[in-house]
């Protein structure tokens, strides 16, 4: 009698799992997606430094505005030498950070402190010339006025402090009773002094006009 064969089963044929498609473009997109997000996060940084820089901090800025102080850029106005303004022209800020202005040797303003008005298109030469241009309303007080003159006396070099022209005033009546600093395209109006308000002005701004005259040549006493 015939023996029968075992019949062994057949080992499972390997099951190849599908296979994923890749989508060529996916990884190109990814980068895009990358590379656009990292941007987005430097022009983030960029803006809150340099809003923190305009500012001068949070520290600064605080002393801003316990002091009513406000900031404002203008775009410049020349720098063209007249004796007198044109007919019709007006400056684009009140008091002028730029624009027509006398030229030498009208001006610029002896640097120094002044208990009289000094007419604007003199000052704007000082404003060219890198320097700062404080002026008050005549409603500031002589306390205010005594404390300006200790603290300009600290750091006097391209500094010149003097009251507002009554003609300013009356253009901006706001502004007697405020004190105005200016450097060239730059205005900083404060309803009170501060120190720190005034120091971020003047480190921010002083020196750094259209032509940058170095401290020592804009001391007290010189043109």
């Amino acid at each position: 009698m015939a023996r029968k064969k075992s019949r062994t089963p057949a080992p499972p044929r390997p099951v190849q799992a599908p296979k994923r498609r890749v989508d060529p473009a996916r990884p190109r997109r990814r980068r895009i997606y990358l590379i656009g997000g990292v941007a987005l996060a430097v022009l983030i940084i960029a803006a809150v430094s340099s809003f923190l820089a305009s500012r001068g901090g949070s520290d600064t800025g605080a002393a801003l505005a316990a002091a009513g102080c406000t900031r404002s850029d203008f775009p410049s106005q020349g720098r063209n030498h007249v004796e007198s303004l044109p007919n019709g022209f007006q400056y684009n800020s009140t008091p002028p950070t730029s624009g027509p202005h006398q030229p030498q040797p009208f001006a610029p303003a002896v640097w120094g402190p002044y208990d009289q008005p000094i007419p604007e298109i003199k000052l704007v030469h000082n404003l060219e010339h890198g320097g700062v241009v404080i002026q008050y309303g005549s409603g500031i007080s002589s306390s205010t006025v005594d404390a300006m003159l200790s603290w300009y006396r600290e750091d006097p070099d391209g500094i010149v402090l003097a009251p507002l022209p009554p003609s300013l005033e009356q253009e901006k009546p706001a502004l007697r009773d405020q004190i105005a600093l200016t450097a060239w395209t730059h205005l900083q109006t404060c309803e009170r002094f501060s120190p720190e308000a005034f120091d971020s002005f003047v480190d921010d701004f002083r020196a750094k006009g259209p032509e940058r005259f170095p401290l020592e040549a804009l001391q007290p006493g010189s043109q």
